[in-house]
């Protein structure tokens, strides 16, 4: 019995450090410029990261599981499009993501755009994903064909 906890705490901490693992840029300019020397896709989260109740459970059920984690940092420049109510952002920060807002013709939170390197739109979801990495994953590597 204490090995099969020591398992589970041992596989827990893995999990934590996969997770933990990924980096969320702002800079959206900057992510592509990543893209496009790396060959990979910009995921952009547009998110309410501190009130949406679903923007919470697709962090939870998707983005912080290590499937996702791993097929990230091989395929994705990973970038947060936040819209907090109760964390600070810089002025600059806020009118970026209300530029990337428009842009993309975002209504509602979570919204998930996947760009080329070139900055085309190559997937686009609006909503919460159901089906945690192994959807969101599928979606994408049809995208990135």
């Amino acid at each position: 019995m204490k090995k099969y906890i020591f398992g589970l705490i041992a596989g827990f901490a893995l999990w934590q450090a996969s997770a933990a693992d990924l980096t969320w840029q702002t800079d959206v300019p900057k992510a592509l410029a990543q893209a496009k020397t790396e060959k990979k896709l910009v995921l952009l989260d547009f998110t309410g990261s501190d009130w949406c109740v679903w923007c919470k459970k697709l962090d939870a059920d998707t983005f912080n599981q290590p499937e996702f984690a791993t097929y990230a940092q091989t395929n994705l420049v990973l970038v947060q499009v936040d819209f907090p109510n109760h964390k600070e952002q810089s002025a600059g920060l806020k009118a970026a993501n209300d530029a990337l807002q428009k842009k993309f013709k975002v209504d509602g939170f979570p919204t998930l755009v996947a760009l080329k390197p070139d900055g085309t739109v190559a997937w686009r979801t609006d909503g919460y994903l159901e089906g945690g990495p192994k959807a969101l994953i599928t979606q994408l590597d049809a995208a990135h064909k």
